[in-house]
């Protein structure tokens, strides 16, 4: 990673001949002190724990309405909602990668490999993957994880299938299993940590052959019902939201204007951990998911909010996809 550009997001300060990241900006500008950003800052293992508890209590609850629902024709939606909170791992994971989610580093690496392994994300490689994608946030052919503004309707709602995303993790798995990188993982990719990434991969994978094996030996089917089934099923809402980060947003550095945040209700906040306030994130990615609704105070204006939250974000999308106004991804 040493091999990175300078963050594509600074900007030259023409008072000062410096480049300047959003969040000093900020600070030059009153938003917040210095102070107030370190204590922000600061980590903690108990909010992430609290949360964890509540987190499998919420799971123990879904996966009993599969149990319940088993036979009857209520199983596909109790699968779907219990399907919604698996896929939702990937937010505790994103935390993890960041190590943000708790103080203590091993738990962050503990907590983020078991949340890849549910939703099929190796642990290190998404780390790498996404400190690519906040140098270089929605830069077309640099950003590693931006997703392109639908060119048709067909388009916006094969997204939402996650047909393309599951053919896009399963061959990137594969090629990973079998040793290979494409050129752009290899610009993001330290060539010490090829091995690493390789063996990673390889576990995972064993490790889902094992339980399917499993499965087919003893007529043990559980793993499908309560855990595969339900992630397909939930992954379409994952897909849904994670459009709203920056899709329909300018396609360019600036991230006051390429990134937005969606106000959710309570439920939604405790399900992404917070990373509805997903444009403050990406304006200090150091301030841990606890905080980002302090931070989101704080950077009022700063930043760009979707008040409409996902549904509005959607309808942003919808307008600018049917020509109601202009695509921001082409905008000057």
């Amino acid at each position: 990673m040493d091999d990175n550009p300078a963050p594509a997001w600074g900007y030259n300060d023409p008072m000062s001949n410096r480049v300047l990241t959003p969040i000093t900006q900020a600070m030059q500008e009153g938003a917040l002190t210095r102070r107030e950003l370190k204590a922000l800052m600061r980590r903690s293992d108990r909010p992430a724990l609290c949360r964890l508890a509540l987190w499998f209590v919420t799971l123990a609850a879904t996966g009993s309405m599969v149990w319940l629902a088993l036979g009857s024709w209520w199983l596909l939606p109790a699968m779907f909602v219990h399907g919604v909170v698996l896929v939702h791992h990937f937010s505790l994971q994103h935390e993890c990668i960041h190590y943000t989610a708790f103080k203590t580093r091993w738990l962050n690496d503990w907590v983020g490999n078991y949340c890849g392994f549910v939703i099929m994300l190796p642990n290190r490689f998404f780390r790498y993957e996404h400190c690519d994608h906040h140098t270089h946030t929605q830069l077309s052919g640099q950003d590693p994880e931006m997703i392109p503004m639908p060119a048709s309707l067909g388009e916006y709602l094969l997204y939402l299938s996650s047909w393309p995303y599951w053919r896009a993790k399963f061959t990137e798995l594969w090629r990973h299993v079998c040793g290979h990188l494409t050129d752009q993982e290899k610009r993001f990719f330290p060539r010490e940590e090829y091995a690493s990434v390789f063996l990673e991969a390889r576990i995972m994978a064993a490790a889902y052959l094992a339980i399917l094996l499993v499965c087919i030996t003893f007529n043990w089917w559980a793993p499908v019902w309560f855990w595969w089934l339900p992630v397909v099923l939930g992954e379409p809402v994952m897909r849904a939201i994670r459009m709203t980060e920056h899709v329909g947003r300018p396609a360019e550095a600036d991230m006051k204007v390429n990134t937005r945040s969606n106000l959710v209700s309570l439920p939604w906040r405790f399900l992404c951990w917070n990373m509805n306030y997903h444009a403050e994130h990406h304006y200090a990615s150091s301030v841990p998911f606890h905080a980002l609704p302090k931070l989101h105070r704080k950077l009022d204006g700063f930043v760009h909010v979707e008040r409409g939250g996902y549904w509005g974000a959607h309808l942003d999308i919808l307008r600018q996809l049917c020509g109601r106004t202009p695509r921001a991804d082409q905008a000057g």
